[in-house]
């Protein structure tokens, strides 16, 4: 009996520091590519409160521009996925990266409002997979009870994007600005494309498509990830295809939820910059600094509830509560906007729920499917509620403009995060807590 269970006891230490040896290889690069990620699809937030004035654009015709990114990534989604299934993690994440880095870099340039559009489309297209690829890359290396802390850890480049590069793009725009003629806001967009090519670069030699081909593992070591991964599909629909994901209720359902917390999500994202200067703040730099608080407090969200979902194996309330923390925090801003440090108080609340529902959400569809199935759900879901990147960023410019206040965007914002918070609650626990 001793001796079964000193073996025991031996075999999961061994597991537990495998995957610890994996974690430090994949997680903290994958993190620093989804930071790059973010800046470059965000950074648009910070460039409008100069491109705007420069080029004459209008509250929607920026919203249209923002949201638009999201159109050709949701045309483009699927098709990406199961392109990394078939050719594998280390050349189409790298060269999702290099094609997005050299179209981000082209935004210096845009003149016209149909440039803008047309370069935010091709953006989408580019980066299209980028998100539900690595979703898709972890699941094959970890099994379900151990993901939600990884993908916690992974989503962190979302807020650290905001606490480093939204402080950067200030102190870019405002100390590049006229360099050999250019603007700050266009150097903005040069500089912070450099990144997203050299990584993608890195991406075809750092990058082993499975646990097989993983040179830097033992055998002993890839025999143990190997089994509990065995371990793990054996929970999950075994008769998925892909064909059914489509009409599988289940992968709408969480298509909705997903579509609902990312209107919160491009809410904070693309208009933060314009809440805080909406608060009276005017200096770029400033609003840089100020907009990486909410940036904080959603790391340390992050991380708790992930952590806590994994100890606990519950999923739907871990989730819940952050859309109920978004709904709060917009509910609450048309009150406090004219006081810039109870507005930062809210978005605090706002961006720490929000975000922290990202690496919580991917753990409704790796519950249940696996294989090409779950490549294929994992993008359906994100392509879908991506949707709301484009809806979110419109309707806040047509709202803004129409009503010449944010308070009946924040209203709608709150809706949608407690609709999705309600659909979590419909979904069997069986289903997902483990």
């Amino acid at each position: 009996m001793d001796t079964t269970l000193q073996a025991g006891t031996k075999i999961r230490t061994f597991e537990d520091a495998t995957y610890r040896k994996v974690s430090w290889r994949l997680v903290p690069f994958l993190m620093v590519c989804f930071l790059i990620a973010y800046l470059d699809r965000v950074n648009v937030g910070f460039a409008k409160l100069q491109m705007s004035q420069q080029l004459g654009f209008s509250e929607t015709v920026y919203g249209l521009g923002a949201g638009i990114f999201f159109i050709g990534y949701f045309l483009f989604e699927v098709p990406s996925n199961l392109a990394l299934h078939k050719f594998g993690a280390k050349v189409w994440i790298g060269r999702i990266m290099i094609t997005w880095g050299i179209l981000s870099a082209c935004f210096a340039f845009v003149q016209t409002p149909t440039q803008f559009y047309t370069l935010r489309f091709l953006l989408g297209l580019a980066e299209a997979g980028f998100t539900p690829g690595i979703v898709y890359y972890l699941s094959c290396w970890y099994p379900s009870h151990r993901r939600a802390k990884i993908m916690a850890i992974y989503c962190m480049g979302s807020p650290l994007s905001g606490i480093i590069g939204n402080p950067l793009s200030g102190f870019l725009m405002g100390s590049m600005a006229g360099v050999s003629g250019l603007g700050g806001w266009q150097w903005m967009f040069v500089i912070e494309a450099v990144p997203a090519v050299l990584l993608g670069c890195f991406c075809f030699y750092y990058l082993d498509n499975s646990i097989a081909k993983a040179n830097w593992l033992t055998s002993a070591e890839k025999q143990v990830l190997e089994l509990a991964k065995s371990e793990d599909v054996k929970a999950v629909d075994p008769q998925a295809r892909v064909g059914k994901v489509f009409t599988d209720p289940r992968v709408w359902l969480i298509s909705l939820i997903c579509f609902c917390y990312v209107t919160g999500q491009y809410g904070i994202t693309l208009w933060l910059p314009t809440f805080i200067r909406s608060t009276g703040v005017s200096d770029p730099l400033h609003i840089g600094m100020l907009s990486a608080i909410p940036y904080m407090a959603a790391i340390v969200s992050m991380y708790f509830f992930g952590r806590s979902a994994d100890k606990h194996r519950e999923r739907r309330w871990h989730l819940i509560i952050p859309c109920m923390m978004g709904a709060i925090g917009f509910l609450a801003l048309p009150w406090v906007m004219h006081n810039t440090a109870l507005s930062l108080v809210f978005l605090s609340i706002a961006a720490a729920g929000i975000l922290t529902c990202t690496p919580l959400f991917w753990s409704l569809p790796t519950a249940f499917l696996s294989g090409a199935a779950l490549a294929t759900a994992i993008a359906m879901s994100n392509s879908i509620g991506n949707l709301a990147g484009f809806t979110s960023g419109y309707m806040i410019g047509y709202l803004r403009d129409v009503t010449q206040s944010g308070n009946s965007a924040y209203y709608m914002i709150a809706g949608m995060l407690m609709l999705g918070a309600f659909c979590i609650w419909t979904i069997p626990a069986r289903l997902v807590n483990r």
